[in-house]
């Protein structure tokens, strides 16, 4: 691979009454770029464009992730989004009432500079 990863940023979501695992992942990824500025970019010279960003989501039920909608919330780069099977489901033995928990991690890749 020719690219060359310079940052990485974790969080964590969380949805409380819906079992959404959507709304999940967006507050995990909210919560990893929410203090995140890459002024290296501007700096040298680099288009956002350049810039590959990998989204790793974890979550108890994959395969319920709408990767397109979350992909909307990267303001930058060309952005790829994976579920894995991660985070919690809490359940509440009194309601029955699931909190969903989802982990991310958000790696922005560049060409190597020289």
């Amino acid at each position: 691979m020719t690219d060359q990863r310079f940052i990485i940023e974790m969080g964590s979501g969380n949805d409380q009454y819906g079992m959404d695992y959507t709304k999940a992942a967006a507050r995990a990824i909210e919560d990893a770029i929410r203090h995140s500025a890459i002024p290296m970019l501007a700096a040298r010279g680099i288009a956002h464009q350049n810039m590959r960003v990998q989204v790793t989501i974890g979550v108890q039920e994959p395969d319920k992730l709408d990767t397109e909608h979350l992909k909307s919330s990267l303001p930058r780069g060309t952005t790829t989004i994976t579920g894995t099977h991660g985070g919690l489901n809490v359940t509440n033995p009194d309601t029955g009432d699931t909190i969903v928990i989802a982990t991310a991690a958000i790696e922005a890749f560049l060409p190597k500079q020289a």
